[in-house]
């Protein structure tokens, strides 16, 4: 997700990204490749990027990439389809309901509060369970390097990404694919085998003017710019020929027409549940006394929206059993949001309001994210059958060649896009 994620700019809830940057390496000159050095791995998210923005114009160098390499259909995203759970299940091949970022706003018994604007409780370990790509490549002695992918910040059994730079959308993407490329090249450290990337333009030019606006097409072709810049400077550097490419998305991007919001007071009061989320993914607690009303009233379809307790969550979202979900979960309708009263009453005063969402049912075609494979790896001009995004995991983790952590993912899903399968 974004510096938009689910846009909701202000209170408690407020959804964006945010963090401080690290101390970036600089180095001065490259460090040539040995013929016996092992493959890379460049992993590169474009955040809110839709299936099929793809071969329309606006992405050259991916429509190479796919050219040459392999493509999904589409590939599901987990549910929520939310940034941050969407994001830490690509590199630990677990659903959301497993690792626990069960939603871009969470309340933990023990931990208190996470929002994704708030560094700090991105730092904490505690959130994150499961174990990341990164971790197990540093462990097995595989150098990482991570831009700004959710989860990064926070150490896992003592370890952080050897190079490591905060999420911050004030760094022009120039200067991110110099930072990237000096990693790379390793005249101060390592090489790393393993480089994550996160990308967060798509999505906030979506959310701000939807996905089929100018902006947001500016925006695909701009990113699009930057990784062909970052593979140019691979290919000057002797590194294409050994480096794997595996571009996703965490999901796409829907449509909201003016006046599709509901305010979540109209769900229940502030004095019947506290509101743990808002926005597609509606997240309440019933307070003491008031759970069988809030229950019978909420649970059932609504115009523009489903409720379900925690045990009548719909099997296929493979959602509801960890202890981080609340209660009573509301489910919106494409296109349809729920905010505070107080954001709304302020947003019909200013005539704005997000003309792009995410969120919604996993199996809406808005909702597709991308699947490109492109190296040494991977055969030719391959298109793959749509898959869930766990099952992109397995994969990195062989292409590391490294022992998968224990997954909901399945490593033969995946297999027929390698030449050696």
């Amino acid at each position: 997700m974004s510096g938009r994620l689910i846009r909701l700019a202000s209170l408690v809830l407020l959804l964006s990204l945010s963090a401080c940057a690290a101390s970036p390496h600089r180095p001065r000159s490259p460090v040539p490749v040995a013929a016996s050095e092992p493959a890379l791995l460049l992993l590169v998210s474009i955040d809110g990027l839709r299936a099929d923005a793809l071969g329309r114009g606006d992405t050259p160098h991916l429509d190479r990439l796919a050219a040459g390499g392999v493509r999904a259909q589409w590939m599901r995203p987990s549910y929520p389809v939310l940034t941050f759970p969407n994001h830490y299940t690509l590199v630990t091949g677990l659903r959301p309901d497993h690792h626990g970022i069960v939603h871009n706003s969470m309340k933990d018994a023990q931990l208190g509060r996470f929002i994704v604007a708030d560094q700090d409780a991105g730092r904490v370990p505690g959130w994150w369970q499961g174990v990341p790509l990164w971790t197990s490549a540093e462990q097995a002695g595989i150098a990482t390097g991570v831009w700004a992918w959710p989860g990064a910040s926070a150490p896992r059994d003592g370890l952080l990404p050897r190079y490591w730079h905060a999420f911050d959308a004030a760094v022009p993407l120039d200067t991110r694919v110099d930072e990237i490329a000096g990693w790379l090249q390793a005249a101060d450290g390592p090489r790393p085998g393993l480089v994550a990337v996160y990308l967060e333009n798509v999505d906030g030019a979506g959310h701000d003017h939807g996905p089929a606006a100018p902006e947001t097409h500016a925006a695909i072709r701009a990113v699009d710019a930057a990784l062909g810049a970052l593979l140019a400077r691979l290919d000057a550097a002797g590194l294409s020929d050994r480096t794997n490419v595996v571009v996703v998305s965490d999901h796409g991007m829907a449509e909201v027409p003016d006046g599709h919001y509901i305010a979540v007071e109209d769900m229940a009061s502030m004095e019947e549940a506290e509101v743990v989320s808002i926005g597609q993914v509606i997240g309440l607690i019933p307070r003491t006394g008031h759970e069988a009303a809030v229950e019978s009233r909420l649970v059932g379809r609504h115009p523009h929206y489903q409720c379900w307790d925690r045990a009548g969550i719909p099997k296929r979202l493979q959602y509801g059993s960890h202890p981080r979900i609340p209660p009573i979960l509301c489910q919106m309708d494409e296109g349809w949001n729920a905010l505070p009263r107080t954001i709304l009453d302020r947003r019909d005063a200013n005539g704005s309001h997000d003309r792009g969402a995410h969120g919604y049912d996993p199996d809406l075609l808005a909702m597709r994210a991308v699947f490109i494979a492109h190296g040494p790896a991977f055969r030719e001009g391959a298109v793959l059958a749509p898959f869930d995004n766990v099952d992109v995991y397995p994969l990195l983790a062989r292409l590391l060649g490294i022992t998968a952590q224990p997954n909901d993912g399945d490593p033969a899903t995946l297999a027929p896009a390698l030449r050696e399968p």
